[in-house]
């Protein structure tokens, strides 16, 4: 299910190439899901490692998560309280 939603973010991401050919992405849905790299691969493996760290956090604290293109994966996350309590 995470792997999917996964997958779902990082169709929606925007590259951009910089003017000093490096590339930077985005995930508009998922604020403040940024990478950078050098080719467009290096960037697109990073925003996965990025996007990875960054739902463990917005999980960890209990956060909702963005839904995308209809999947919801924030059934089922311990919300507050219970995501201290278990961490």
């Amino acid at each position: 299910m995470l792997i999917e939603y996964i997958n779902k973010a990082l169709d929606k991401a925007v590259y951009d190439k910089l003017e000093d050919g490096s590339f930077s992405g985005k995930i508009p849905d998922c604020p403040g899901v940024v990478a950078f790299g050098e080719s467009l691969s290096e960037c697109q493996n990073e925003l996965r490692s990025v996007l990875e760290g960054w739902l463990i956090v917005k999980i960890r604290h209990g956060d909702i998560l963005p839904v995308i293109d209809g999947f919801d994966i924030n059934k089922g996350i311990p919300s507050g309280s219970e995501a201290a309590a278990d961490a």
